[in-house]
């Protein structure tokens, strides 16, 4: 949630503010917010797609620095949106902001987008450093409250809502943690974080002692995110509010102050909604005493027992129990092996697709991976096809529909999307949803790969942790539009490599670490810290946009089938600012192969990675020359027939995406 100007207010306000030397303690974290601030105060790149390497580092260097303090973290994030969809049309507005943000940024403008992996990568970081961390099943402030005074420990978040919470132990804002001054307490080796920690009872002090059970309605009357009642304006006009002291500016902070100090005059809440009523319509005032009621219980504390989920890994709360969804939902939910876009879809049909920094002149990167989210919406809603069914044509009318929003130019608009129909060994004799897990693996893997266009023998030569990663970059090549060009192909690839290497020179076991690996790889390093001088190039930045939308719906696609393919560390599949810089000078320079000369592994593996997806694509598809990949053919001449055989077999059959579009063209709507 949030609270319109009230964090700046605050802010503006030290005396509302304690200062803490934080260490040996429990901490809730905002999981959210916290991800959103580390890369953004982290100075990453924000136009080339995202630095998920560099990023993962921030991460760890930030909870490691924690376990140096004896700071214990309880991770929690946002889940889903709530099934009232109060909070829409914020979030419509948000969208909206969001798209304007991205295209200044492609322009080489200011702003901030999260690229869009990074939520998917700080929960892989979490689990990798064995923090522990709940995904909640809508917004989590309320639950974050509930256990930090269950816990009687501080909240580290940036939400100014938890300046209306009445918490324990207090809310420390993540802008006052100064987590990388490390400090040491005086004549012990004991070391502590500088922080800040909010008071309510200070802010309450401030305003006359006002009663702390009046806040809510405060947050309820200044404007939230889940309401904003046009009537209330009728309220603003008519009463005089007091601003009374010094210390404040602008508009916002005129109503803040004022309706706090005009509310420190009541005892409780409801002399306070008696006076805010006098002032609107007769007939307007019952249903305003409701939905200030109804809204003020947003401040209340939750029904979920994250403490249960934390010892025992059991996650309930009375909606949960409502709906009746299968355990294994619940479970992989609140784990994180589920994402909200799939809770969205299937409770509310509807999902919101997050923006990218792309070229807004061509349709959106989401576009590529549309065939893949309607198979996990058919999946999440139970299609099922009718063998007695003349045609899909005839049939569609009669799906499910999910309602998609998306970016259309500059402009959010909203399209239908049916659901696509299931094969018939996922329809007989069950229904889909309820007993997927128990579906065999082979049919699970079968749908999955069907659905990227892949045949299962051109992975065999991969590490099975690249196997969806490579399932994915096929089918990106065959459908992106503009279409893939070699050296895109080529400074993915090369991206990935760089992964493994990574993952080789940091590793302390001598079998796994080669020195010839370190020296390419520091090379690689090089290449990745070249400042970027020129304007972005829009198409190669799409191009990559509508890799990371396909990998992203092939994640979710594979999490919803319980991981037939091995889920990937994401953190190793692409840094943009290296694959951006490669793919500028694989354009000019010697073959991609050439970076790889001193380490016969990892050409090796580059090597394998380029022959499984060109074997996916007619021989003239890139139109190489004979030079650019000269190197890898040597290595593999006398697999020649094989690969050709291998091609042969794993062509992709599926229509051109540029049908699934027209199909969908004439129901776009602007909403």
């Amino acid at each position: 949630m949030g609270i319109h100007g009230l964090m700046s207010y605050v802010g503006e306000h030290k005396q509302f503010f304690t200062d803490l030397q934080l260490r040996n303690t429990k901490i809730i974290i905002d999981g959210n917010n916290l991800f959103h601030r580390l890369y953004f105060e982290s100075n990453l790149d924000l136009q080339h797609g995202g630095d998920y390497d560099s990023f993962t580092d921030i991460v760890h260097k930030f909870f490691e620095t924690l376990s140096v303090c004896k700071i214990y973290p309880y991770v929690v994030l946002d889940g889903g949106c709530d099934l009232s969809d109060k909070k829409f049309v914020t979030l419509k507005e948000r969208a909206r902001d969001k798209i304007q943000v991205a295209y200044s940024i492609s322009r080489g403008g200011g702003g901030s987008v999260l690229p869009l992996l990074t939520r998917e990568v700080f929960k892989q970081a979490l689990t990798k450093l064995e923090v522990p961390f709940v995904q909640c099943f809508s917004e989590a402030d309320r639950d974050i409250m509930s256990l930090a005074n269950h816990w009687n420990c501080p909240v580290l978040t940036l939400d100014s809502d938890f300046c209306i919470f009445d918490l324990k132990a207090g809310y420390c804002p993540l802008n006052y943690f100064q987590w990388r001054n490390l400090c040491i307490c005086e004549g012990t080796l004991d070391c502590y974080i500088p922080a800040r920690c909010f008071s309510l009872e200070r802010l309450c002090s401030h305003f006359s002692h006002m009663n702390k059970a009046l806040l809510p309605l405060f947050a309820v009357m200044n404007g939230n995110d889940y309401i904003n009642l046009p009537a209330l304006e009728t309220f603003f006009s008519k009463v005089r509010l007091p601003v009374g002291g010094s210390g404040w500016r602008g508009r916002k902070h005129v109503r803040i102050q004022g309706l706090l100090n005009w509310l420190s005059r009541f005892a409780d809440p409801t002399e306070a909604i008696d006076n805010v009523l006098k002032y609107l319509k007769k007939h307007e005032r019952e249903e305003i005493r409701k939905l200030l009621c109804t809204s003020m219980e947003e401040y209340e504390q939750s029904d979920v027992n994250l403490e249960d989920f934390f010892q025992n890994g059991t996650y309930e709360s009375q909606v949960t129990r409502n709906l009746e969804l299968p355990q294994w939902m619940l479970e992989a939910f609140a784990k994180g092996h589920l994402s909200p876009f799939i809770s969205d879809a299937l409770l509310l049909r509807r999902t919101i697709l997050h923006v990218q920094v792309e070229n807004m002149q061509r349709p959106s990167a989401h576009t590529v991976a549309l065939p893949i989210r309607q198979v996990i919406y058919g999946l999440l809603l139970n299609a099922s096809q009718n063998s007695e069914v003349p045609s899909p044509s005839k049939q569609s009318n009669k799906l499910p529909i999910v309602r998609e929003f998306d970016r259309i130019q500059k402009t959010l608009k909203k399209s239908f999307v049916p659901t696509t129909m299931l094969p018939l060994d996922f329809c007989e004799d069950h229904r889909p949803l309820a007993t997927l897990t128990e579906v065999p693996r082979s049919d699970r893997l079968k749908l999955l790969l069907e659905t990227l266009r892949v045949k299962a023998s051109i992975l065999q030569p991969i590490p099975s942790p690249l196997w969806l990663p490579v399932a994915v970059t096929c089918y990106w090549t065959h459908y992106s539009e503009p279409k893939v060009k070699l050296h895109h192909l080529q400074a993915l690839l090369l991206g990935m490599v760089f992964g493994e290497l990574h993952r080789t020179t940091s590793s302390p076991d001598p079998a796994v670490f080669h020195v010839k690996d370190k020296m390419v790889y520091d090379q690689f390093l090089k290449w990745k810290e070249k400042n970027f001088q020129e304007l972005l190039d829009l198409d190669t930045a799409h191009t990559f946009c509508q890799w990371q939308c396909c990998l992203q719906m092939g994640l979710h696609l594979n999490q919803l089938l319980s991981t037939p393919l091995p889920e990937p560390e994401v953190t190793r599949l692409y840094c943009g600012t290296l694959v951006h810089r490669l793919c500028k000078e694989l354009k000019s320079a010697h073959g991609a192969e050439n970076l790889l000369i001193s380490s016969p592994k990892m050409s090796q593996l580059y090597c394998d990675l380029l022959h499984a997806v060109k074997s996916t694509v007619p021989p003239d598809f890139f139109q190489e020359t004979t030079k650019t990949t000269k190197s890898c053919k040597e290595k593999n001449k006398q697999a020649t027939s094989q690969a050709e055989t291998t091609r042969q077999h794993a062509t992709l059959e599926a229509q051109p995406l540029c049908d699934v579009n027209n199909r969908f063209a004439s129901l776009m709507v602007e909403d």
